[in-house]
């Protein structure tokens, strides 16, 4: 995948040989600035060059040199004038279309709900409602690693250590590989200390054999969530002051959002 600021900077100091152009596998276009070399052109291009690079967005980039690497996009194919005329809609040849319109609909992909919904909870200390719409999230795609990750995170926080573990190795197992993101994730203190954590680790953060959660359901998003201890000591505390009649419900959510800042 070709990075837009190295190829700014390739023109910037190298444009006069046209390493940049070669960089972006323009080998003509590297070609005819070397011919240039003596007459002072290719330098003069290669200075607007990095101007252009340095300032060019960069979806716009992506979409011109990084068509075949950009993933979150199916790369382009390449039509004739021909195919291009014949797809237009005044050259729509009607009796090659389907009969059913549902197979000529687009195809459109939808987000998960389920997993969005959760991470707003999480982040809202809602982590009993946040681990309920994970496993929704998970009925709908039971491989979702970040969903397997948050879900052993919101586990360990309520000290549900064999939960935890299973989804951390559910996470392992659907190709999960930042191991010392485990090792030093502040939600998942509370299962590294339990006595089975060192055998899961040694076990290349696995279990030795497949265990189901205590309430078992369908197999159940990269956004990583962290929470520091302290913070949710602090909000632990003001809960409990709520819960004693020390403060009002307005008093306990201006103190939460000041901790939240």
């Amino acid at each position: 995948m070709k990075d837009k600021t190295l190829t700014g900077l390739l023109a910037l100091f190298l444009g006069t040989l046209g390493v940049h152009r070669f960089y972006l596998g323009q080998t003509k276009l590297g070609v005819l600035y070397l011919i240039l070399l003596f007459t002072g052109i290719s330098a003069i291009l290669g200075l607007i060059d990095a101007v252009l690079f340095l300032t060019m967005d960069q979806e716009k980039f992506d979409d011109k040199y990084n068509n075949n690497e950009y993933f979150d996009r199916p790369p382009r194919r390449r039509t004739s004038p021909q195919q291009r005329r014949n797809s237009h809609p005044k050259y729509i040849d009607h009796r090659k279309q389907s009969r059913d319109p549902r197979r000529n609909a687009p195809v459109v992909r939808k987000k998960n709900p389920y997993k969005l919904s959760g991470i707003q909870k999480y982040k809202d200390y809602d982590f009993e409602g946040a681990i309920a719409d994970f496993k929704k999230a998970l009925a709908v795609d039971g491989k979702d690693i970040a969903v397997h990750f948050n879900l052993a995170c919101a586990y360990s926080i309520t000290e549900q250590a064999d939960k935890a573990l299973y989804h951390l190795d559910s996470a392992v197992k659907n190709g999960f590989v930042d191991f010392d993101k485990i090792k030093e994730h502040d939600a998942l203190a509370y299962l590294r200390i339990q006595d089975e954590f060192e055998a899961f680790e040694k076990n290349g953060f696995c279990l030795d054999e497949p265990q189901a959660p205590v309430q078992a359901t369908a197999p159940e998003a990269n956004e990583d969530l962290s929470i520091s201890t302290d913070l949710l000591e602090q909000i632990k505390k003001l809960g409990e002051l709520r819960e004693k009649g020390f403060l009002t419900e307005e008093e306990f959510s201006a103190q939460k959002k000041r901790l939240l800042r």
